[in-house]
């Protein structure tokens, strides 16, 4: 058995409590103090987390445009200096190589952050996909990611920095801000649903960032998170996570990204004529919400059934912290996605009720 790898903070993990478990070969903190009480921070004040595991690309060129249009199902062309955009790659066949966000520090100077898990397989999929004057280079291991994500999010990271963060709009970026004196990228980006930031540093000052912003949010209850409470609050808000609503198998239409996939842009990208087809005309399966009416949690890879017939399964289930129900994300035959419509769930040897319902589940209250 190959050894778990470990991000920058590992060493100081147990400082906090962490109880770590191997998460797709890396060592990673599951939770410091429970899941719940991790959850409930990040929804009402603010939350840290370490995800340092995901990997971090550097394309350049002068064909590093044209390259990344044609293996991103988005149109990077719209995306301005300082900003970020959400897309995916896909195979000839419309499966999903991996989902990812696209950085534009400049022309010709692009940052992709990709999937932990994904990491070797994006950077050999990016060098076969290469064309024309492009260098891609992996900086991975020399980058540290932390996401402070909640409500209070921007009033604690304010205090250690001399840069405005009201100016750091939704899905845009500043390459150029020092928290406490470490020099950081920081976006206003995350996984949570809430608003948030998450913030690149060199590797050798991820401890000090961690523990800086930790001290600065004492006031407002900020707690270190794991990934139990990471995978609670993006289920909630219905962001996919790879390896269960998105995979090799699984378009990004499938799993209701559509909105990341432009087959109208003008450049040809891997995958253009399979989802332009399903976007245009529907895919044969949707991922739709379902509640469970019965007693019972729906869990990943359990069977959904109309009557007899399987139309689907469950990949990602469980009993919601914020709106205490029992509720899963499930991938259905597209006949059967209607809100309303009633499905069955196996579990164990029983099927127990459920209903289709809308997603996201959950909603942040506007301002």
């Amino acid at each position: 058995m190959s050894e778990l790898k470990r991000t920058p903070l590992f060493e100081i993990y147990k400082n906090y409590g962490a109880k770590t478990i191997d998460f797709g070969g890396w060592d990673l903190p599951v939770q410091f103090s429970s899941i719940k009480e991790e959850h409930e921070a990040v929804r009402t004040r603010a939350g840290l987390f370490d995800v340092s595991h995901m990997g971090e690309v550097e394309v350049r060129g002068a064909d590093s445009l044209a390259f990344l249009q044609k293996i991103a199902t988005n149109d990077v062309s719209l995306v301005k200096d300082g900003g970020a955009q959400y897309t995916a790659m896909c195979y000839q066949d419309g499966g999903t190589v991996d989902d990812l966000l696209i950085y534009k520090k400049a022309d010709n100077d692009y940052l992709l952050v990709v999937n932990a898990s994904n990491i070797d397989k994006d950077i050999e999929w990016l060098t076969t996909n290469a064309f024309g004057e492009v260098t891609i280079k992996d900086l991975s291991n020399d980058v540290a990611l932390l996401a402070l994500q909640g409500p209070l999010a921007e009033q604690v990271l304010q205090k250690l920095t001399d840069t405005n963060l009201s100016d750091i709009k939704f899905f845009t970026f500043n390459d150029a801000v020092k928290i406490a004196g470490v020099n950081a990228l920081i976006s206003r980006t995350g996984y949570t649903g809430e608003d948030g930031f998450e913030i690149y540093c060199a590797s050798a000052n991820a401890i000090e960032l961690w523990e800086k912003i930790l001290e600065a949010g004492k006031e407002e209850g900020v707690v270190p998170c794991g990934l139990g409470a990471r995978d609670t609050l993006r289920f909630e808000v219905s962001l996919p996570l790879y390896g269960q609503e998105l995979s090799k198998d699984i378009t990004p239409i499938e799993a209701g990204i559509g909105f990341a996939v432009k087959p109208n842009k003008e450049a040809d990208f891997n995958g253009k004529a399979v989802l332009k087809e399903q976007k245009e005309n529907g895919p044969a399966r949707k991922l739709v919400g379902i509640e469970l009416l019965d007693k019972g949690i729906p869990r990943y890879g359990y069977e959904v059934f109309v009557n007899d017939e399987q139309i689907g399964e469950v990949t990602t289930g469980t009993q919601s912290p914020t709106l205490k129900k029992n509720i899963g994300l499930a991938l259905v035959k597209s006949d059967f996605s209607e809100l309303g419509t009633e499905v069955e769930v196996q579990i164990r040897k029983k099927r127990l009720k459920a209903v289709v319902v809308a997603t996201p589940f959950y909603k942040r209250p506007k301002k």
